[in-house]
């Protein structure tokens, strides 16, 4: 099969929003190296402490998303049972409200008086404005992605092959730790990395329910908010081209991770 050619007509029509997307990110990255380059920007004080900070949270989120995630997406991409949509329809509810909004709601339900708060204070634990109520924060914000890919490669399994390994007296957990986590796993790993990505550069969800406070609630967005209020633009850009560097790394994974799985089926 020829791959048609590209008409120099839709190069002229589609040029300029590509022009106007790729533009100031070449831009903002080009800034960042300029001079004493990127690592030398990166390397002050402000950038390194939410660097660590976003690092740490947006681990223990990913590992919380990945425990209590992927029994949920196993639920949905294997059982019928009545409220499944509206299940799926509230799981996938962050992903499409504003982050400040999501942040008010879990000040309503975790803060000092919110419907948790108060049973909450009374074990000692309070979460608005600490380093867990960024893990919290990204979490909620970031868990449904997982969810949504997990989901989907979940329920692309064959049965077939799942049945075959049943009837050779394999158990259900020894099933699902050998046979469909392996072969969902690209679309795991996938949403495993949009998952982090998204903890990675939330902003409006932490800053209305963890505050930024350095060293305890200010993550990279956070800095690039704060240094450029501040009129530390190098700061500022130096936080924004790690964010940028790191969503295009992810991208990058994403895109081969579901290339080698196309390769596979075809393979197949």
């Amino acid at each position: 099969m020829t791959t048609p050619r590209t008409r120099p007509g839709l190069v002229l029509v589609t040029a300029p929003l590509v022009a106007f997307l790729a533009l100031p990110i070449l831009v903002l990255v080009a800034r960042a190296v300029a001079g004493g380059g990127l690592l030398e920007a990166v390397a002050r004080p402000a950038v390194i402490s939410a660097l660590g900070l976003s690092l740490g949270t947006t681990a223990v989120s990913l590992l919380l998303t990945l425990a209590l995630g992927t029994p949920l997406a196993y639920l949905l991409a294997r059982r019928r049972f009545r409220g499944a949509l509206l299940l799926e329809t509230v799981i996938d509810l962050p992903i499409v409200l504003p982050p400040s909004v999501a942040g008010l709601a879990l000040l309503l339900v975790l803060g000092q008086r919110g419907v948790l708060g108060g049973a909450l204070e009374i074990v000692g634990l309070t979460v608005p404005f600490t380093t867990l109520a960024v893990i919290v924060a990204q979490t909620f914000v970031a868990a449904p992605f997982y969810v949504r890919s997990a989901r989907a490669g979940l329920a692309a399994v064959d049965r077939d092959v799942e049945d075959a390994a049943r009837a050779d007296g394999a158990s259900e957990a020894q099933l699902f730790r050998l046979v469909t986590a392996p072969l969902a796993g690209a679309a795991l790993a996938a949403g495993a990395v949009m998952c982090w990505s998204r903890a990675l550069g939330e902003f409006g969800a932490t800053i209305m329910f963890a505050g930024n406070v350095a060293g305890r609630t200010q993550t990279l967005p956070l800095v690039v908010y704060s240094e450029f209020g501040a009129g530390d633009l190098d700061a500022s850009i130096a936080a924004a081209s790690v964010l940028v560097l790191a969503a295009l790394g992810v991208l990058v994974s994403v895109r081969f991770l579901r290339f080698g799985r196309a390769l596979d089926t075809r393979g197949g």
